[in-house]
């Protein structure tokens, strides 16, 4: 008896490459070194990492090339932020609903406002001061650790390529996400440690919600 076929518009990425289990599992993992960086850091192990790469940045962006990559830095941590973010999640819904992948646009919607709020949940939990090393070239108001740049942007622009499925896309990604996270060292409001935390813990997150994430063609 010839079992009944799936329809294709309900096929997710779990059907090729994740489990349930395996994307709870893959959170856990994240969430994990997230409290393991927290408790080194709160400890002083991650002292001479986070201080002698902030005291680097502070070199180089005094320095007479610093001073004209400093802009450059601002930009990328301005769109990185939650106003840029939020502009830039609007415009790809928009583009989603237009070209008809409004399955893609949902989950596009959910897991970025799961992922924003288990961010704002940690920032709580770990209550973590902003680093005061350096002067501040950007305006923070919130809790440090971990970095809501990095872990908003690993979601967005890795949500972006995951639906892509472009080699370039995922490459495009790194770079984007890459440069934010260093620009919040660069700009003197994040610990390096802060922002690797920020990569794990949207790593994590982008896992878990892959299991729910459309295939590709699925909507054509």
């Amino acid at each position: 008896m010839k079992a009944c076929s799936r329809p294709m518009g309900v096929r997710s990425i779990s059907d090729r490459r994740m489990s349930p289990a395996k994307g709870a599992g893959a959170l856990a993992l994240a969430l994990f070194c997230v409290l393991a960086i927290a408790l080194m850091q709160r400890s002083g192990w991650l002292d001479g990492l986070n201080v002698g790469l902030m005291e680097w940045a502070g070199a180089a962006r005094d320095s007479a090339v610093g001073q004209h990559v400093t802009p450059w830095m601002r930009g990328a941590s301005a769109i990185g932020g939650t106003a840029g973010r939020l502009a830039l999640l609007v415009l790809s819904l928009g583009g989603l609903f237009w070209i008809g992948h409004r399955r893609r646009a949902y989950w596009l919607a959910a897991m970025m406002a799961g992922g924003t709020a288990l961010n704002l949940i940690l920032k709580q939990i770990f209550a973590a001061p902003r680093p005061d090393l350096l002067p501040h070239l950007d305006i923070v108001h919130t809790y440090s650790f971990p970095s809501g740049h990095a872990a908003g942007n690993m979601m967005f622009f890795g949500a972006l390529a995951m639906l892509a499925a472009r080699r370039f896309g995922y490459w495009t990604a790194a770079a984007i996400i890459a440069l934010i996270g260093i620009s919040r060292v660069w700009l003197g409001v994040h610990w390096p440690s802060d922002v690797t935390a920020g990569w794990i813990e949207g790593l994590g997150w982008l896992a878990f919600c892959a299991i729910w994430l459309p295939a590709r063609g699925g909507e054509q």
